[in-house]
């Protein structure tokens, strides 16, 4: 998946526990779903997997009032054409939060996922609650904000921190006071894995297996084959997993400036150490002076975005040539929705845990990070609306946890910018001998079915078809570009 800075994370992995005196997802009474077709897809899809289709559910706003007030989440399934070899469902989540995920057992699909996967399940698809098609939240935020993204500006000083605490407080203010303020509290990483519970009864299937994120601490004892590819560390998508970012570009940065070195062509410099002199070169100028409508901000988001995946790496030397020279650079497509997009980030980063409340501390943070890690650094550690978020929580964080079976493979590249590595091993270390790790010597965000480790990604195709894992943790070595 293809995120930009503002959009942040994809296929993310999280866990989470139940929390004591919050009723989970009851079983309820399977339910008919009535599949049909689903609506406005793209061409492109129609033409490649016309199988994809569409329903809807009614799940609680509030799993402490099972009968109160419903919410919709859309479903999709793209169906087993071997009903022989069919052992159940598998749910499939891009990540984000904020992501919409109604089509992704389409883009696994088309993305490689090898046949014998696609034959032994139903691959399920949703819109997380308040996503999409789903019952969808919003913060009213203008074109401007949204043009803003989600992670604030490279703050230089404290003054600049300052500074953004005024747009911070406005778009927290704007979700807490929005015609959909009365999802806020509800729209959590928890509820959502008991919206996923509740697909799962609805479905008949008394296990659910799932390529993704979330679940399996809630519902052990429903979970079957769990793959968490490019995890976060055991607190979620906390302050501490936002300033990793920063960390992320650091270390998956290497990789391009090695591509950028080899390809004298696109000028960026002959050396690694050229090309990177050439990122703060032009961060500096365009901080300055924008080009071609590109501050920078746009600059550092299109480069960490863009290095989630190898195939971008020309994309990125080609728009900062372009900056370089004050040409105009390649066309990329619009994010859709991006305002759902963000106000769903929003109700779901903020609502988990809390975050720091005092402009001092993230003042601190920005002096610390920008010295540790200067590429991001000061932007990743700033102050954003969960700063001002408001206090109403339904029930506690949620936590990561030992318990259950043995029945998680964790799938991690070692240079993930969106991701990092260290967060990946704090989570492997929080499931202890519920998890086995895969780790794959390759950049990128997304392991399976995405990247081209045939290693890691056999390991994960040998679990999901036939249960097993390695009997230990396995190291992917780096393999040759084919």
């Amino acid at each position: 998946m293809h995120r930009t800075l503002s959009l942040a994370i994809a296929a993310t992995a999280v866990a989470a526990t139940t929390i004591p005196g919050v009723p989970v997802a009851a079983t309820p009474t399977p339910e008919t779903v009535r599949w049909g077709p689903c609506q406005d897809k793209a061409a492109s899809e129609k033409a490649v997997l016309p199988r994809l289709e569409c329903s809807t559910l009614e799940v609680p706003l509030d799993y402490r009032d099972p009968d109160g007030r419903q919410i919709e989440i859309a479903i999709s399934r793209l169906a087993s054409k071997e009903p022989s070899q069919r052992r159940g469902v598998l749910l499939t989540s891009p990540g984000g939060p904020g992501i919409t995920g109604l089509g992704y057992p389409a883009v696994l699909a088309g993305s490689g996922l090898p046949q014998e996967v696609l034959d032994s399940y139903d691959l399920i698809g949703f819109d997380p609650r308040g996503v999409g098609r789903s019952t969808p939240v919003t913060c009213d935020l203008t074109p401007e904000q949204q043009a803003r993204g989600n992670v604030p500006p490279y703050a230089h000083t404290a003054a600049d921190v300052a500074r953004e605490a005024g747009n911070a407080r406005t778009i927290a203010e704007q979700c807490a006071t929005s015609r959909t303020a009365w999802m806020l509290p509800h729209t959590t990483t928890a509820n959502t894995a008991r919206d996923m519970d509740r697909i799962r009864a609805a479905l008949g299937e008394p296990k659910l297996s799932y390529l993704g994120a979330v679940y399996t601490t809630m519902f052990p004892k429903r979970s079957d084959r769990v793959v968490l590819d490019s995890n976060l560390g055991p607190g979620g998508y906390d302050v501490t997993a936002m300033r990793l970012l920063a960390r992320g570009l650091e270390e998956r940065f290497p990789d391009f400036a090695a591509f950028a070195a080899a390809h004298p062509e696109y000028g960026l410099g002959t050396t690694p150490e050229q090309v990177t002199a050439k990122f703060f070169d032009l961060a500096e100028r365009l901080e300055e002076k924008p080009v071609q409508g590109f501050d920078a901000t746009s600059f550092r988001g299109i480069t960490f975005d863009r290095l989630y995946s190898d195939a971008d790496m020309p994309l990125v030397a080609k728009t900062w040539q372009a900056l370089d020279t004050d040409q105009p650079p390649p066309p990329t497509a619009p994010f859709p929705n991006m305002e759902n997009f963000m106000s769903a980030r929003f109700s779901v980063i903020c609502g988990d845990t809390r975050w720091p409340e005092t402009v001092r501390e993230y003042q601190r943070n920005v002096a610390v990070d920008r010295l540790k890690y200067p590429m991001l650094g000061g932007s990743t550690a700033g102050i954003g609306p969960c700063a001002f978020w408001p206090d109403e929580r339904v029930e506690p964080p949620v936590r990561i946890g030992d318990r259950g079976p043995s029945n998680v493979l964790m799938a991690q590249n070692e240079r993930d910018p969106g991701t990092p590595l260290v967060g990946a091993q704090e989570l492997r270390r929080a499931f202890g001998k519920r998890a086995t790790m895969v780790t794959a010597d390759q950049g990128g965000h997304g392991v399976y079915p995405f990247g081209p480790n045939t290693c890691a990604n056999d390991a994960v195709t040998a679990f999901l078809t036939t249960g097993q894992r390695p009997s230990q943790d396995l190291a992917c070595a780096v393999e040759p570009s084919k």
